[in-house]
């Protein structure tokens, strides 16, 4: 299932309805922070490994 310009508009169309456009800004930031500190865990979870190995 893939989905065109049309669909990805009117998803972002509602999400503005619903939720505003204030709270879609603190939901993205609060999504990218979560995805850099899962991103820096495994990171530091790898080199804690290949030091446990060395």
């Amino acid at each position: 299932m893939r989905l065109g310009a049309t669909e990805i508009i009117l998803i972002i169309i509602l999400a503005l309805v619903l939720f505003g456009g204030g709270k879609l800004a603190g939901i993205g930031k609060a999504l990218g922070r979560s995805i850099k500190d899962f991103k820096n865990e495994v990171r530091e979870t790898k080199e804690d490994k290949e030091e446990i190995n060395s």
